[in-house]
C-alpha cells in the first residue's frame, strides 16, 4: 500500500476538506488524511514502446498526451526522463525499483502500442515504486488509427483513477460557442472539443447567433439557444447527423437556458410570456410545457441535482439575483446563497455534493462552489468577468468563461479546481465562451 505522506496529502485535496486526522479506503489506496497542503506527486512516466516500427511515432505521441493529461491535472509531476538510470526496454521487463526510487519517483507507468492495419493497441501498467507492486492490473485499449488521442486520455483516466480513488475527466469533450470578428459584431457558432482543446470541430455555420449549449449524458444531443427566429428558441442538434431542430410547442415570444434532465428525457428551461420569466419542463421529443415556478420574479438558469429530483436555479424574488433549490415537480423552493453580492448561473456537481455558480460582488466577478444547503462556499476565481461554470465529469475542476476589459477585450475558457488550484486556460484557436463540459465518454 502507499502510505506516503503525498498521498495522505493528496487525499485531503481531493475530499475538498479541511486537514483530518482519519483512515480512509479510497479505491485501492489506504491512505491517511493528515494533511491539506500538497506538492504534486512525482511520478515516473516511461516513453511507452513500440511494438513494431509503424508503431514509433503513435508511442512518442500516446506518452505525450499521457503526461500531460497528469500534469495537467495539477495533481502530478512528471519526472524528466533525462533523469531515468534504467530505460524501459521491455514491456515485461521486471521493473528495477531502486533505479526509480533514487529519482524520487513514487509512481512509475509503463506502455506498448502497436500498429495491426487501421488498429491501434495500447496496454499500460502502473506501479507503486516504494511498496515495489503493481497498482492494479495492466490493462490495454484499442481504437481505430484516428482515436489514439482517446487511448492516451483511457490510459492518464485510469492511473488518475487510480491513485487518487475517484475517476477521471480526460476522455471527455466540450462543447462552446466560438467567436469571431469584433466586439461589438461578434459572429458564433457552436463548436465541439477535446477537453484539452484538441480534435476540434464546428458544429453550426455563423449565420444566426447562438448561445448556452448544453450536452446531453450520452453526448448525443445538444441544446442552445438560437436568434434564428428573431427571437430566442430552444435548439436541439443531433451531434451525429449535425440536423437541427427546435423543440416543439414552445409558447409565448422567449425561451432559454434550457438543460438536460439526467435521464435525457426532459428539457428544463426558462420560458419569457406576458413580462415574466418561469421555469417549465417539456419532454425532449415535444409535448406540452410543464410550469414549475409562478412568480412575478424572473426564474431562470436551472440545472437539475444528478438524481433528477431537485432543481437548483437563479432568481430575483428577494430583490436581488440569488440561488434557490425546489423540488423537479415545482413546489416551496429555499434559498441557498446568502453572501454579499448577486449569485446566478448555478450548476449542480455531477457527483451531488457542491453547486456551482457565478458570483458579482463589488465589481468584480467570481467562480464559487457552496454545499446544496449553502454551507461552505468558496471562491475559487476573481477577474474582470467569470462567468458560466461547468462541471468536469468527475466533480473536480470547474472550467468557465474569462472575459478581458475594454474594447479589445474577448472571451477565454478557463478553469479551476475545486480547492481553487490550478488555474489555466483552456486552448481554443480563437474567442470562446459558454462551454458545457460532457460526461466520460462511451
Amino acid at each position: 500500500m502507499m502510505m506516503t505522506r503525498f498521498l495522505a496529502a493528496l487525499a485531503a485535496c481531493l475530499a475538498g476538506l479541511a486537514p483530518l486526522t482519519a483512515a480512509a479506503q479510497t479505491g485501492p489506496l489506504r491512505i491517511e488524511i493528515t494533511e491539506g497542503v500538497i506538492e504534486p506527486l512525482p511520478i515516473a512516466i516511461a516513453p511507452f514502446l513500440a511494438e513494431g516500427g509503424a508503431a514509433q511515432a503513435l508511442a512518442d505521441d500516446i506518452t505525450a498526451v499521457v503526461r500531460a493529461d497528469l500534469e495537467g491535472s495539477g495533481l502530478f509531476r512528471a519526472i524528466s526522463p533525462n533523469a531515468f538510470i534504467s530505460p524501459i526496454t521491455s514491456f515485461e521487463s521486471p521493473v528495477q525499483y531502486a533505479d526509480w526510487k533514487a529519482i524520487n519517483a513514487q509512481g512509475l507507468v509503463t506502455g506498448a502500442v502497436s500498429v495491426s492495419g487501421d488498429r491501434i493497441t495500447a496496454k499500460f501498467r502502473l506501479f507503486d515504486v516504494f511498496s515495489e507492486a503493481p497498482l492494479g492490473e495492466g490493462l490495454q485499449f484499442a481504437g481505430s488509427g484516428d482515436a489514439w488521442r482517446r487511448l492516451a486520455h483511457k490510459i492518464a483516466d485510469q492511473v488518475y483513477a487510480r491513485i487518487t480513488g475517484e475517476g477521471g475527466y480526460f476522455d471527455s469533450r466540450v462543447v462552446f460557442v466560438a467567436e469571431t470578428g469584433p466586439k461589438d459584431a461578434r459572429q458564433k457558432r457552436l463548436a465541439v472539443m477535446d477537453y484539452d482543446g484538441a480534435n476540434l470541430s464546428y458544429l453550426t455555420d455563423a449565420s444566426t447567433l447562438v448561445l448556452a449549449p448544453r450536452i446531453s449524458r450520452d453526448g448525443r444531443q445538444v441544446l442552445f439557444t438560437s436568434y434564428d427566429s428573431g427571437f430566442p428558441r430552444i435548439n436541439l442538434l443531433d451531434t451525429g447527423t449535425l440536423r437541427t431542430r427546435a423543440l416543439e410547442n414552445q409558447p409565448g415570444s422567449m425561451t432559454f437556458s434550457p438543460r438536460f434532465s439526467p435521464d435525457g428525457g426532459t428539457v428544463l428551461f426558462s420560458l419569457s410570456q406576458g413580462g415574466n420569466t418561469d421555469l417549465y419542463r417539456m419532454p425532449v421529443s415535444g409535448g406540452t410545457p410543464t410550469r414549475l415556478t409562478e412568480a412575478p420574479s424572473i426564474e431562470t438558469a436551472p440545472s437539475y441535482s444528478p438524481d433528477g429530483r431537485q432543481i437548483v436555479f437563479e432568481s430575483d424574488r428577494s430583490g436581488s439575483q440569488q440561488l434557490y433549490i425546489m423540488p423537479a415537480a415545482g413546489g416551496e423552493a429555499r434559498r441557498i446563497s446568502f453572501g454579499p453580492g448577486r449569485y446566478g448561473s448555478p450548476v449542480w456537481s455531477p457527483r451531488g455534493d457542491l453547486v456551482a455558480f457565478t458570483k458579482q460582488n463589488q465589481g468584480r466577478f467570481h467562480i464559487g462552489v457552496m454545499r446544496t444547503d449553502g454551507s461552505e462556499e468558496r471562491l475559487l476565481t476573481a477577474s474582470f468577468l467569470d462567468e458560466g461554470p461547468t462541471w468536469s465529469p468527475n466533480g473536480r475542476v470547474v472550467m468557465f468563461t474569462r472575459e478581458t476589459a475594454g474594447a479589445g477585450g474577448a472571451p477565454a475558457l478557463y478553469s479551476v479546481d475545486i480547492t481553487g488550484r490550478n488555474l489555466k486556460r483552456v486552448p481554443t484557436p480563437g474567442a470562446a465562451s459558454d462551454p458545457a463540459w460532457s460526461p466520460l465518454l462511451d
